[in-house]
């Protein structure tokens, strides 16, 4: 954001939209940007989203589940939702938190996502690992050899598994708390890295259940919002730093090597060589998703796989029999173990 002047020195732009010294060029758009008016640019455009995505009936009551972390992302979403919806007497804000345990990283990080909801004035929910009867990350990453000596197949990243108990787990933080809608901080690039993770392993029913999930509910789960679809990366983290939100800024132990880390490098590049690939992956999964919604109002041959039934073991919805949660937790037992 600096550019040299004629006598070696540097000065820092201005934003386009007034005088003030400028934070962020934004590549994809040509604008330049202040504190202020980068904040109200994140603002519009989560803002934008939320009317799509997010149905207030009227006459009715709406209760929201913001699943919170601790870091930039949740931080970001959790502070704008309060600010546009916060005043509402017929929506209700409830932020809920999974409790991983992994030492040293999750404690500070709940510890943050407290702070912010204090701060907000918002209800905070947290539930262990333990609870959901899963073992805590630590011990899952100790036992990970022992799965793949029962399953060649088995998952080889604790990710795996954690996105899976992390899942239940944000279910059942809405049941607890009747929510009607669960809301995620997924930004533009977390979309473009799944996106691009979907197709080069050529899954494209992963990409037809991608959120939101506002014209697809499926019954017996809270459906999925995203307002911070089309927010960068980038732009959330200058957000929460000019909003000075409480964030915990270290990345999981565990991530390091799964797959999203090398679709995240990827992804990065390609924006970097053409502005706006992030864009244009989302926007072709929305148009894939728009195509499939075509072909079954035309009752077309297809359509959508059949809905998510009760799991035989826990009861919570899957596409099998047996959903992915209870077949992960029986590849970490040991042999002389019950089941949970």
């Amino acid at each position: 954001m600096e550019g040299a002047t004629g006598d070696g020195a540097f000065s820092i732009p201005q934003c386009d939209s007034c005088d003030k010294p400028a934070i962020l060029e934004q590549a994809y758009s040509g604008r330049i940007l202040c504190g202020k008016h980068l904040a109200k640019s994140v603002r519009k455009k989560i803002s934008r989203e939320l009317r799509k995505q997010l149905t207030l009936r009227k006459g009715s009551h709406t209760t929201v589940l913001v699943a919170v972390s601790g870091g930039k992302d949740s931080a970001v979403l959790l502070d704008v939702l309060v600010d546009l919806l916060g005043q509402r007497r017929d929506v209700t804000i409830v932020a809920g938190t999974v409790d991983e345990g992994i030492e040293g990283y999750r404690p500070p990080s709940i510890e943050c996502a407290a702070s912010l909801c204090e701060r907000l004035g918002v209800r905070h929910e947290v539930v262990t690992y333990p609870e959901l009867s899963f073992l805590e990350m630590d011990e899952v990453v100790n036992r990970l050899p022992m799965a793949v000596s029962k399953d060649n197949n088995a998952p080889r990243m604790a990710c795996a598994y954690c996105g899976v108990f992390r899942r239940q787990g944000i279910n059942h933080l809405a049941e607890k708390v009747g929510a009607d809608v669960v809301a995620l901080g997924h930004n533009l690039d977390d979309m473009a890295q799944t996106v691009l993770m979907n197709v080069s392993n050529g899954d494209l029913e992963r990409t037809l259940r991608l959120a939101p999930h506002t014209s697809t509910p499926v019954q017996g789960l809270a459906p999925r919002i995203v307002p911070l679809r089309w927010v960068p990366e980038q732009e959330v983290h200058l957000y929460a730093l000019h909003r000075e939100l409480p964030l915990h800024h270290e990345e999981c132990p565990n991530a390091r090597g799964a797959l999203r880390w090398r679709h995240r490098d990827m992804v990065a590049k390609m924006e970097a060589d053409v502005p706006g690939t992030r864009h244009g992956l989302v926007k072709m999964a929305d148009q894939v998703k728009a195509l499939r919604d075509e072909v079954v109002a035309l009752g077309g041959g297809g359509g959508r796989p059949p809905p998510p039934q009760p799991c035989s073991r826990c009861g919570n919805m899957t596409s099998g029999e047996q959903c992915k949660a209870c077949d992960m937790r029986d590849l970490l037992m040991d042999e002389d173990q019950s089941k949970l």
